[in-house]
């Protein structure tokens, strides 16, 4: 497992799936297209980017670039990394048929591939205690806190995401990394005094 700071930004779940047996990281997928009109997810991406920067690994075909300049148009270039695939012909295995440009995707890399495209985009490798904080907000703070464990939880939750420029669909676990991805606890402590 490679540690990296930046936050990866892909296309779909099974690039993340990918993604997640070389990296650790926090892997975000654009659901595709979706990315267009999910202002809650990009407004996410663009919290990431400016805290601790994101890296683009798209698909090799139009629809990837699409996605990529996208994204390009809305964050700030120097919050930025860029890392590319090559043209690579065929289809990935769980598919019954290749892709509209039969190009692999990032699904379809080897590691050797991907590892040479991070290596490429600049990607520094990092050690975990660089990339934490000296205390993290854990499950038991969460609720402590009253962001479970009560009846009025989820309320509490979609307080602090709307706050934290959030999608309301995120789940707690996925919560919790972004906090601790963001905020140091010190930060989290003072957000939910103001707030509660």
């Amino acid at each position: 497992m490679i540690t990296i700071k930046e936050a990866v930004i892909v296309e779909g779940k099974y690039d993340k799936i990918r993604l997640s047996s070389l990296l650790d990281t926090l892997i975000i997928p654009t659901d595709g297209f979706a990315i267009f009109k999910d202002k809650a997810k990009l407004s996410m991406i663009k919290t990431l980017a400016e805290t601790r920067g994101i890296l683009i690994l798209t698909d090799s075909d139009g629809a990837g670039f699409v996605i990529r300049n996208h994204l390009c148009g809305c964050i700030d270039a120097k919050y930025i990394k860029q890392a590319y695939i090559p043209d690579v012909k065929g289809k990935e295995r769980r598919k019954a048929e290749a892709s509209k440009e039969g190009l692999l995707g990032v699904e379809g890399m080897s590691t050797q591939v991907l590892l040479e495209a991070l290596a490429a985009a600049g990607v520094a490798i990092e050690s975990k205690k660089e990339l934490k904080f000296n205390t993290s907000v854990t499950k038991s703070d969460f609720f402590e806190d009253g962001l479970s464990g009560s009846s009025n939880s989820k309320e509490r939750r979609l307080t602090l995401q709307k706050e934290l420029k959030l999608p309301k669909y995120l789940s707690q676990n996925s919560l919790l990394m972004v906090i601790n991805t963001i905020m140091s606890y010190d930060e989290y402590k003072e957000l939910i005094k103001r707030l509660f």
